[in-house]
């Protein structure tokens, strides 16, 4: 017999669809279950046989619990299971919420189908994992506790591009790494719509030959490549990446490179490699490190910085930035090079009363 299967989104922000649930419906559908997919807390169309409910971030708990408590209270015979990032990292929390059960990680007898964006009919973007996981052991990112080293890597992408979108967005954590990417970079220009590798590209692997591959893509260039400045043992590296993405035809203004700070580095080691990122003409985006369970965003602050320095890199960011990210000005970077140290480099002067 058919169940109606509920999917909830909580009431976070987020602005990609989530795709675990696109794809659980999948999963129900082939079981010849009906869907329907809410954000919130609101009254489906039909009682459900079951609930699921996914999560974000860890700092996003609060919706997440409210969406279990609406939803057992008005379905109280339906079982609620509770999935996702959150959910995967702090499971004895979420455990807390009231959700029937809560499961971890990946399920994968939906992972290799293709999400079911009829639920999100105005998207316009495949969101594909080419590869699961990631061989890095960064000490800052959940991806190592929910999806292990490197795996469930595909060899094509061809089945999981819904027929009228016109943007195709990699969720791999670390895509340079599947040795299948030769193959998948020739689908990719045989295919011809915009390609966003939404979570960046390894620096460290980006050579000569990656490159040239990714300068034939249709890349979205709104987006532009992204990649990582996460430590100074890195700067050789992300030096060299950029440089190589210029001489294949890549402007350095496309790219963004996020620049982690708050975890291991002090604020001088942060100025610097702004200044290192800025004079090899690419785009800073100052990433905040974030504990993986933390409860609370912008609560943590590391040994090495202060309060009021964590606040001056945000305000920074608004005022004198631009959309959040730092571009390689040259007023920009006089300042900073001027600078005797972080507090004076990102220092900003308040306006007089009659300007």
């Amino acid at each position: 017999m058919s169940k109606h299967i509920l999917l909830v989104e909580p009431d976070y922000y987020s602005q990609f669809p989530p795709i675990g649930l696109l794809k659980l419906s999948s999963y129900h559908k082939n079981k010849g279950n009906t869907t329907e997919l809410i954000r919130g807390c609101k009254s489906p169309e039909k009682k459900p046989g079951a609930i699921y409910i996914t999560s974000l971030f860890t700092w996003t708990w609060k919706p997440v619990w409210d969406a279990v408590k609406h939803y057992k209270m008005c379905f109280p015979n339906s079982e609620v299971w509770l999935g996702g990032i959150y959910a995967s990292v702090l499971p004895e929390h979420a455990q807390l919420s009231g959700a029937d059960h809560i499961f971890r990680g990946i399920f994968p007898e939906a992972e290799e189908l293709l999400p079911d964006y009829n639920l999100r009919p105005s998207w316009d973007g495949s969101i594909i994992f080419s590869s699961r996981g990631c061989n890095r052991k960064c000490g800052f990112c959940a991806v190592p506790r929910i999806e292990g080293k490197l795996n469930s890597a595909k060899p094509s992408i061809k089945k999981y591009v819904w027929p009228s979108h016109t943007k195709i967005i990699f969720f791999d954590n670390n895509f340079l790494w599947n040795p299948y990417k030769d193959q998948i970079f020739e689908e990719l220009r045989e295919i011809g719509r915009l390609v966003d590798f939404n979570q960046g590209l390894d620096a460290r692997l980006i050579t000569d030959e990656i490159a040239q591959n990714l300068s034939t893509l249709p890349l979205d260039m709104k987006s532009g490549v992204r990649i990582a400045y996460d430590s100074g043992e890195q700067k050789s590296s992300v030096e060299g990446a950029i440089q190589r993405l210029q001489e294949n035809g890549i402007s350095k203004r496309k790219v963004f490179v996020y620049t982690l700070f708050n975890y291991n580095d002090s604020p001088e080691e942060f100025l610097e490699r702004v200044i290192n990122i800025l004079n090899w003409g690419a785009i800073c985006y100052p990433m905040r490190y974030e504990p993986v369970c933390a409860l609370e965003k912008n609560q943590y602050i590391s040994p090495n910085w202060t309060k009021e320095q964590l606040e001056a890199v945000q305000k920074a960011r608004r005022v004198i930035g631009f959309n959040g990210i730092f571009p390689p000005y040259k007023a920009l970077i006089n300042k900073f090079e001027s600078a005797g140290n972080f507090d004076e480099a990102f220092e900003l002067r308040e306006p007089k009363v009659n300007e």
